[in-house]
């Protein structure tokens, strides 16, 4: 019983985090890396940050470097690509809502979000600046959600020393949440290979095949549409969370509304056999298998036969072993000596 408690607790706990993070509540993570590949983009996470946001009138200024209209959804649009950093800082700043760091908590500042939506590119140009910058972009009323896409390289230019860590080293270092985001048709479909025992599929660059990369394909069955984030939350303390959710957004009445979020394992192909059983003590049956109080009571009034030899009571000679003769037994002469 114990067990499923805790079980629960464990779930409504980590359900809870992950939807501070989304609503970028009391600034849940000032710096969140989401991570993305060809076979998973991260706009529909971004879709849900921003849904969220405009629900909690969050400011959303979005930082391009390589998106090139300005979405509807946003709030402001800075183009940054090919620009001096410092100059792109100054003009974020101007769009940041007012800090008043005498007020109180119970009541908070309007917080603005910055959705930057290529660090590939920030990093393969600013690479030793990329720290300084993101540290000077931050401030307690304003959160900032980077793109990192893995699946494609960072060119360093020459200067770049070679002894100083990566950049994506460096982003896994300053990033107070990381969502590592993958496919929920592959992830089941690698899942039925775990089963099998046989080797799990691959897909985009992990093929090594030649020609041209697709990419994701929708699937027309519904429960398949899902984004699996692997969530990995750094909290004040230090200590790490981390966890595994579907995300599932779906439009209602010609408009997108915040998605559904479950646990990884509560979906029917990643449930773990014998959860529900976990608290049990003994074995399911048609019939008791416990003791009654009165067997109970029996039981612990029984004096084994090695009971007197192993103390000192009765014929107190220690370790000997008792043994009387019973009307069914054969003596021998021959035999030893019990």
């Amino acid at each position: 019983m114990a067990a499923t408690t805790n079980s629960i607790h464990n779930r409504s706990h980590s359900l809870l985090l992950l939807q501070r993070l989304l609503n970028l509540r009391d600034a849940a993570s000032p710096l969140t890396l989401v991570q993305d590949s060809l076979e998973q983009p991260a706009q529909p996470v971004l879709d849900e940050f921003i849904t969220r946001a405009k629900i909690s009138k969050t400011k959303i200024i979005l930082l391009s470097f390589a998106t090139v209209k300005k979405s509807p959804d946003v709030d402001v649009f800075i183009k940054a690509a090919g620009r001096d950093l410092r100059t792109v800082a100054k003009e974020l700043v101007v769009h940041y809502p007012a800090f008043d760091p005498t007020q109180a908590r119970e009541k908070p500042a309007q917080r603005a979000v910055i959705l930057i939506d290529s660090l590939n590119i920030l990093a393969s140009t600013a690479a030793s600046s990329l720290s300084r910058f993101l540290s000077e972009i931050l401030t307690p009323v304003v959160s900032i959600i980077s793109t990192y896409h893995t699946d494609v390289p960072i060119i360093l230019p020459p200067s770049f020393n070679e002894y100083e860590p990566h950049p994506f080293t460096i982003l896994n270092h300053l990033a107070t949440a990381i969502l590592r985001l993958s496919s929920l048709s592959q992830e089941i479909d690698r899942q039925k290979a775990r089963n099998r025992a046989v080797q799990e599929p691959e897909w985009g660059l992990k093929e090594d095949r030649e020609g041209v990369i697709i990419g994701l394909k929708s699937r027309a069955e519904d429960q398949d549409r899902g984004v699996v984030i692997d969530m990995e939350l750094r909290r004040k303390s230090g200590r790490t969370v981390a966890e595994k959710f579907i995300l599932q957004r779906h439009m209602m009445a010609g408009k997108w509304g915040t998605g559904r979020i479950t646990l990884l394992t509560d979906h029917a192909m990643f449930s773990r056999p014998g959860e529900d059983d976990a608290g049990e003590e003994e074995p399911e049956s048609t019939f008791s298998l416990g003791l009654t109080e009165k067997q109970r009571r029996d039981r612990e009034g029984i004096v084994l036969p090695y009971f007197d030899a192993q103390t000192d009571i009765g014929a107190g000679e220690g370790g000997r072993i008792l043994y009387e003769m019973g009307r069914e037994d054969d003596f021998d002469d021959e035999e030893d000596e019990i």
